[in-house]
């Protein structure tokens, strides 16, 4: 891999471990293409992951990172700053994150698909530097309801995956460690599902500008959830539904129009703290 100058592209799809199990965008079968692929930059934070720059059937160029996860020496404020330093440089305009996440709602089940519309961050060791700087982030609307709709009804149309729903609150935690049943008690009257991977992402991209949504789909039960999570069920998720999942963020992408009419860009104000 080479440090590589920056493309413009208006997209972004920041992967987790629900497209983990495929060669994303292309095992998705949509007819997007490969323009670019281990490309890596120069950040203030140190040198990014790789990205891959990629275009959809309808012509939409896109930069896709896996950000699920850690490399060595990097902290994951320091991936996620990295990460969305390359996307504000880049022009990103919509921004979509993908994982697996644990079921804290009773009602919720594996292989049921949630679009949160709100978020509750207990992480401690993110790093909460902005990278445009100087901005007022509101955080009543976290998520662009344009980007989320479109995520809904391209779920809509997989009939394997299982239920889908447009809300939900996601409880991000530190991780790497699954919770104690103890710490899941003290979450559930906060949350509907857990995870590690929508902060600080939901408000970097707030930062820098861009409409924000996530698809994340429940691959257990919390602990102390419904009954004791499957090893196996996880792994089956994460292999078998990889391509869906790809399929359902590219559809979503290719049906959002170019719009300001979301108003996501009304929730970013200049900071009265600043001269």
């Amino acid at each position: 891999m080479s440090t590589a100058a920056i493309p413009q592209a208006g997209c972004a799809v920041i992967g987790g471990s629900g497209t983990r199990g495929c060669d994303f965008p292309v095992d998705a079968g949509t007819g997007a293409r490969v323009l670019e692929q281990d490309l890596v930059f120069e950040t203030p934070d140190g040198t990014s992951p790789p990205f891959i720059l990629f275009e959809t059937a309808a012509g939409r160029r896109c930069l896709t990172v896996r950000l699920h996860g850690w490399r060595d020496g990097v902290t994951r404020g320091e991936a996620s700053r990295q990460v969305f330093w390359v996307l504000h440089k880049a022009g990103v305009s919509n921004i979509i994150s993908e994982a697996g996440v644990g079921s804290l709602n009773p009602l919720l089940d594996p292989r049921d698909i949630v679009i949160p519309d709100d978020f509750v961050d207990l992480t401690t060791h993110r790093d909460p530097n902005m990278i445009a700087g100087g901005n007022l982030l509101i955080m009543r609307d976290p998520v662009c309801p344009a980007l989320s709709r479109a995520l809904f009804d391209a779920a809509g149309r997989h009939s394997s995956v299982g239920r889908v729903f447009g809300r939900g609150t996601c409880v991000v935690t530190e991780g790497p460690r699954f919770e104690s049943r103890a710490e899941i008690r003290m979450m559930q009257p906060h949350g509907d599902i857990i995870g590690q991977s929508m902060c600080p992402e939901v408000w970097l991209a707030r930062d820098i500008g861009a409409c924000y949504a996530a698809l994340y789909i429940v691959v257990n039960y919390a602990e102390g959830v419904v009954r004791d999570w499957s090893h196996e069920v996880l792994k089956d998720i994460f292999r078998d539904d990889a391509v869906i999942q790809a399929r359902i963020l590219l559809e979503a992408i290719d049906a959002v129009a170019d719009s300001d009419s979301c108003g996501c860009g009304d929730l970013r104000k200049p900071s009265l703290l600043q001269e």
